[in-house]
Formats: C-alpha cells, sequence, structure tokens
C-alpha cells in the first residue's frame, strides 16, 4: 500500500513538473527577448509570485505577439483576465466602487471639456486614477493602457498581493483637493501608530482594515464619495440636501429627478436607499468593533453624520445665494450648461464667485466630513469648515457686489 501511494505521489509530482517545465519552455523565448529590449519588466516578473510559480506570459499576453514585427498583436490584460484564477476577487471588485471608477470620471460634465492629456491620454491627470475602473474594450483601446484595472493596486509586472495590503499602495489616489483620505489617515492617531510600530503593527486599522475587511474587494462606504443619500428621514436636513442636489444637477429647481440621477447610480456616488445605507454603517460598527465597544464606534459614526449636516447646511445657504443671482438676472447660465450654477462643472465654472462655491463644495465640504471619519481634528476644522465659513463670507460679499453692480 504504502509503495502504491509513493508511485501516486510520484505519479502526480511528475505531472505537475511537466506542465510546470512546458510553461517555462513557453515562457523562455519572452524572457530571452525582453531582457534585452525591457530588462526591468522581466526582473519585475521573475521576481512576483507568479513569475516564482513558472506562469507563461501568454496567460496574460496572449501568444500571437512573437516578435518585434508583431507588437500590435499583444494582449493586454483585464479584470477577465485575473478572474480565471481569482474569480472570487473579481466578481467583489465588479460590485465596488472601484470597478465604477472610470464611470464616475468621464461621465462628469467637465471631462469633455479638457485636454485629452488632463482627462483621458497617457495617465497624466484624472485617468491616472479613474483607470482602474472597467472600460469597454473600445474605451480601452482608445485611451491607449488597455483595459487593466487590478494592476493599479497589485501593480505591473510584479503583481504583488504584499504591495496592495500596505496603506501607501492607496495613496496615489486617494489624497490631494477633493480626497485627502491619506493625509487624513496618515496624521491621525490610527496612522501615526503604524508608522511607528510598522507593517507588523496590530494595533493599527490601515486602509484595507476598514476599507477591504478579510480582503473583499468590494470597497464601499455608507456615505458615498459625495456624502449624499436618499431618503432622508430628518426634514431640515433634507432641505439642505435637495440644495445639493440641485447644484449637482441631480435634482431640478422644482425638486424633480434628472437624467443625472442615472449617472449617480451608474457610478453609485451615492446611498440611494435606507437599506443600502445601513447595511454598509453596520458592516462598518463591525470592523471598528475589533479593537473599540460597539456604542463608542456607533457613537463616532454618529457624530461624524452630524458634522455632515453641519455642512451642508453652510452649503445650501452657499448654493442659495449664487441660485438667486441666476434667478434675478444677475448672471447668465453659460451656453451649453443645463443648469447653472453646476457643481459638476468643477473648475470649469464660469464667474469667480462659482469658482469659490466649486471650492467650497469639492475641497472644503468634503475635508470637513472626511475628516470627521478618518479621525482627524485639524482637518475637520482647519482644513475644512474652517475655509467653508470664509467661503461663505466670500460669496456673499461678491454677491452683494455683483447686485450693486447690476442696479
Amino acid at each position: 500500500m504504502n509503495t502504491l501511494k509513493a508511485l501516486m505521489m510520484m505519479l502526480v509530482l511528475g505531472l505537475i513538473l511537466g506542465v510546470a517545465a512546458q510553461a517555462e519552455a513557453k515562457k523562455k523565448p519572452c524572457i530571452d527577448c525582453h531582457t534585452k529590449v525591457t530588462p526591468g519588466i522581466v526582473e519585475q516578473f521573475l521576481d512576483g509570485v507568479m513569475g516564482k510559480k513558472k506562469f507563461d506570459c501568454s496567460i496574460c499576453h496572449g501568444s500571437s505577439h512573437k516578435s518585434e514585427s508583431d507588437v500590435a498583436k499583444v494582449s493586454m490584460p483585464t479584470p477577465d483576465t485575473c478572474n480565471a484564477c481569482h474569480a472570487d476577487k473579481v466578481a467583489q471588485y465588479k460590485e465596488g466602487k472601484h470597478s465604477i471608477a472610470w464611470v464616475a470620471g468621464s461621465s462628469m460634465p467637465m471631462w469633455g471639456h479638457q485636454p485629452s492629456g488632463i482627462t483621458g491620454d497617457g495617465y497624466k491627470g484624472c485617468s491616472s486614477c479613474h483607470k482602474i475602473g472597467m472600460k469597454s474594450p473600445e474605451q480601452a483601446k482608445d485611451y491607449h493602457y488597455g483595459g487593466g484595472a487590478c494592476d493599479s493596486c497589485h501593480t505591473r509586472h510584479k503583481s504583488s498581493k504584499d504591495e496592495a495590503q500596505d496603506p501607501r499602495a492607496c495613496q496615489t489616489c486617494n489624497m490631494g483637493f477633493d480626497h485627502p483620505q491619506w493625509e487624513m489617515w496618515s496624521t491621525s492617531k490610527h496612522g501615526t501608530i503604524w508608522q511607528i510600530e510598522g507593517q507588523g503593527s496590530k494595533r493599527a486599522p490601515t486602509c484595507q482594515t476598514c476599507h477591504m475587511k478579510d480582503g473583499d474587494h468590494n470597497v464601499m462606504t455608507s456615505w458615498g464619495f459625495l456624502a449624499v443619500r436618499l431618503p432622508e428621514d430628518d426634514a431640515e436636513w433634507m432641505g439642505y440636501r435637495v440644495k445639493i442636489l440641485q447644484a449637482l444637477g441631480v435634482l431640478d429647481m422644482e425638486g424633480n429627478p434628472t437624467a443625472r440621477l442615472d449617472l449617480v447610480k451608474a457610478g453609485k456616488i451615492a446611498r440611494l436607499s435606507k437599506e443600502e445605507f445601513q447595511t454598509l454603517r453596520d458592516e462598518m460598527i463591525g470592523i471598528c468593533s475589533q479593537c473599540h465597544g460597539p456604542a463608542y464606534a456607533k457613537k463616532q459614526l454618529d457624530d461624524a453624520d452630524a458634522v455632515i449636516k453641519a455642512a451642508d447646511k453652510l452649503m445650501a445657504e452657499a448654493i442659495t445665494v449664487v441660485q438667486d443671482l441666476y434667478k434675478d438676472g444677475i448672471l447668465t447660465k453659460p451656453e451649453g450648461w443645463d443648469i447653472a450654477p453646476d457643481l459638476l462643472q468643477f473648475y470649469d465654472a464660469q464667474t469667480p464667485i462659482e469658482q469659490e462655491l466649486h471650492v467650497m463644495f469639492l475641497e472644503f465640504r468634503m475635508r470637513t466630513f472626511q475628516g470627521a471619519f478618518h479621525m482627524n481634528p485639524d482637518y475637520v476644522n482647519w482644513y475644512g469648515w474652517g475655509p467653508m465659513k470664509e467661503a461663505l463670507t466670500y460669496i456673499k460679499d461678491e454677491a452683494a457686489k455683483l447686485r450693486a453692480e447690476a442696479h
């Protein structure tokens, strides 16, 4: 019996080694050529888990490209390529917000007004981060860098899981003007502990701890990018939110939904049912409760909700001031715009007062509420709430000057 088991094990081992040898032989021409042409890529691949497991390059790039003369035949990997081995992670990704990052970016009205280098081509502007989203084959071809998404975190050609689990992997995209989560987290007490104790820290939650529990690639949050939810039981707060939704073009001036609501749904940038919001909120309370008491965790999140309401009150007041300038004919709606003011035109706002409104919304309001959830007091107050109040003062003063000039 032991002899039979030994023979069976030898047979299985022989089959494994045979497959590996075939893959290695198949891979060798790629390695030989690219060692001369792109040696860095070869080094990274061989240092990664797929290279060490003797994976063949054609698994990701196909086998049509065989020489310098047919480079155009090389296939570029997409999430569907990764799905062959990582079906569960790809399924999670496709249900989450990263997968619709391309929709969320490219559907913005301002996108079409910019030079292609700023929003589309070449990894230089918006597309550099939003490429993590799914793209059609036509879009992948037009934007010259394929349909990759997984490689935004598991970067080419090492495709490292360890890299993607490090919070620093998130900082390229989750930083800066409108969503400085990296700066907020890294200077919070959580981030400070992680930097002191290092990657082995058992005390400090990272981006992945809170947003990718147990490696879940869904990466959704209860409030969403713009901290907007519907319906809202708090009537006062709902009044503020209507003003914001009007300035986003999601509701018209009578409060009725517009075609932009479909974009909000497609981009999952708002929560459109109580059940969806509460499910995601309960998940976060569960994550926080790994270190804190559930009651404490819930109170911290509820307190951050209150920060959003306070910020929305200031935002609604500022929007009303600018809306009234249009209503009274002091400002004229730009040609080609569906609504005005239009917060989704971003920095293409046509007047100084609307530029200030854009910054108030996309920089200061975002920093106010995101700072609250990332436990960073300076971002809540000095980078968010304080500048919001300053912006509101400027907007009121500028409106008074415009009215005086009009009469």
